[in-house]
């Protein structure tokens, strides 16, 4: 599969309202916070499903209903737009 080239953080920041640029690196970052745990990992579930279909994959880590992303196109070494895709779906799976 051919990979996107590297756009940045700030050109995703752009397209992408409630994101931030993550510290030290080219990557975003974003918290989601759900109404417990049974959400949070539901929404996880359905995110890495689509994760799968774009072979695109997050860094996360889940608190009971807090769920923080990182997203960056390792390969790339930073952005891309498989990251807007990603966090655009994201965002639109936590309604």
């Amino acid at each position: 599969m051919s990979r996107p080239p590297r756009i940045g953080a700030a050109a995703a920041l752009a397209q992408l309202p409630g994101w931030a640029a993550a510290d030290g690196r080219d990557a975003i970052v974003k918290t989601f916070t759900f109404q417990d745990f049974n959400q949070a990992f539901g929404w996880m579930t359905r995110v890495a499903i689509k994760a799968e279909t774009l072979d695109h994959h997050p860094e996360w880590s889940n608190v009971w209903n807090r769920v923080e992303v990182l997203l960056a196109t390792h390969d790339a070494d930073g952005v891309t737009e498989l990251d807007i895709a990603l966090a655009r779906f994201m965002d639109d799976a936590a309604g």
